[in-house]
């Protein structure tokens, strides 16, 4: 199974570029492709950037992808970002490798660079956001997963579930106040999402903090105004509040 086909964990992908799609139809056509990639036997000052050989070993390195010799894809693309430290498909496709590996700590910072190098909203930047969020919080480092989360929100704003997610962990980390910072990210993008509106209030009102939470709860009420459990929690918390 081609590497591209299984980087998919909890709804993520990340996506590789168009060109490592070139994949051949036969084996000597693929033998072929490499030969012509073979002559890199290239000396080159260090502080020099060079980003054709950075593309040609970037080329290589998607036929031996496709070939699921990932050790030599690795090798190349590591060549390909070392001629040019800003050539981010590079970054993106060892990415998706060493996700792949389950080599998770090796690729953080590939993603983290990748990262940096985005300057528009692209399916790619959305995906990398997610999955270093995700690979973050599962070792624990929360701090630096909070402030991915954040911009991950921002680029992904229909992913609600995800939402809920970085929440729940902040929240069971015993950390509310990052648990409510999420939510209130959540709110700037998503502001017709009751659930998230209810979550939030709950959230307050479990930090003392209930003229919020009726805010919130009144918000939840009026985007869902069938449900009766919003309008319990409405008519619960004005009680409370004496009004």
């Amino acid at each position: 199974m081609k590497i591209q086909s299984m980087f998919r964990h909890a709804g993520l992908l990340l996506v590789l570029s168009a060109s490592t799609a070139f994949a051949q139809t036969s084996g000597s056509a693929v033998s072929d492709s490499i030969s012509r990639y073979d002559n890199l036997n290239v000396q080159r000052n260090s502080a020099t950037i060079d980003p054709q050989l950075a593309q040609k070993h970037y080329r290589r390195g998607n036929t031996y992808s496709n070939l699921d010799r990932l050790d030599e894809a690795i090798e190349e693309y590591q060549l390909s970002v070392t001629a040019d430290p800003n050539f981010a498909d590079s970054y993106r496709n060892l990415a998706n490798i060493y996700y792949f590996q389950g080599k998770y700590e090796e690729a953080i910072p590939v993603l983290e660079r990748f990262i940096q190098l985005q300057t528009e909203r692209t399916a790619g930047l959305i995906a990398s956001l997610n999955t270093l969020g995700e690979l973050l919080r599962r070792s624990n480092r929360l701090e630096k997963a909070f402030e991915v989360d954040l911009k991950a929100i921002v680029n992904d704003p229909d992913n609600t579930s995800q939402v809920f997610v970085m929440g729940n962990t902040y929240y069971n980390a015993g950390d509310i106040e990052k648990a409510i910072a999420i939510y209130e990210k959540a709110i700037t993008v998503m502001p017709n999402d009751a659930f998230i509106h209810r979550t939030l209030g709950r959230m307050y009102e479990e930090s003392g903090r209930l003229e919020d939470a009726l805010v919130e709860y009144r918000a939840a009420a009026e985007l869902d105004s069938g449900s009766q459990f919003y309008k319990e929690l409405v008519k619960t918390t004005e009680s409370r509040l004496g009004l």
